[in-house]
């Protein structure tokens, strides 16, 4: 099955929850399908969500954007082993198909370019965009950081031709970008996924039900 994370941007009255994520964390892509449960589950008015990027592998980023792969990042093998066991059960639990637990060596930073460009240009588009980059690492295994790939997710989302080219041709996106990872370190956001509603926190991929205790207070 094709999880597809529903961004709910125009759902009416109800709740709003704040949802940090960045597409290469296999625990976000986990953590929108528990949220996609628990709103099948939910009574009441529906919940509209507000996705803010963040930069998982920012400790390893230059200042140009590039990832510098000889950074140290404190993650052995054993790490790797402990997320991979963790996002299987998961995925298991939340009955989600991934093509790999992890996938190593894709970098996000041109995708949430895009899909923060698309969000203020084109908000009727960005939910589809949203979803189909999440599906197209996760399900599909495409490199979302390959600007033939984004063109091809924007285009089927329904952005205009060479939206993508364009986006990232601007330097003042990937300065929109930086800005958006800045706002979500002052806010106290150290990882992903982290829900917010209103002083509430929640992080990781958790169940339904922690949602809902998020959310409604019960």
């Amino acid at each position: 099955m094709h999880n597809r994370p529903d961004t709910g941007a125009n759902e009416g009255e109800g709740a709003t929850l704040l949802v940090y994520a960045d597409y290469v964390c296999p625990f976000c892509y986990l953590g929108y399908a528990s949220l996609a449960e628990y709103r099948e589950r939910r009574d009441g008015p529906a919940i509209e969500t507000d996705w803010h990027p963040f930069d998982l592998r920012g400790r390893e980023r230059r200042p140009d954007g590039s990832i510098d792969d000889s950074v140290e990042t404190g993650k052995n093998e054993a790490y790797f082993e402990q997320a991979r066991q963790n996002v299987e059960r998961l995925a298991e639990e939340y009955d989600v198909e991934m093509v790999e637990p992890l996938i190593e060596g894709v970098d996000s930073y041109d995708a949430q370019r895009v899909a923060l460009r698309a969000r203020q240009k084109h908000p009727a588009a960005f939910p589809a965009l949203h979803s189909a980059v999440f599906d197209a690492l996760w399900v599909d295994g495409q490199d979302i950081g390959d600007p033939g790939v984004l063109d091809t997710l924007a285009t089927d989302a329904g952005l205009p031709d060479g939206f993508v080219a364009e986006t990232l041709a601007d330097e003042s996106s990937a300065g929109q970008l930086e800005t958006a990872f800045e706002t979500a370190r002052g806010r106290g956001i150290t990882g992903v996924p982290t829900f917010v509603a209103g002083e509430h926190t929640a992080r990781g991929a958790v169940p339904p039900e922690h949602l809902r205790r998020l959310l409604e207070g019960v």
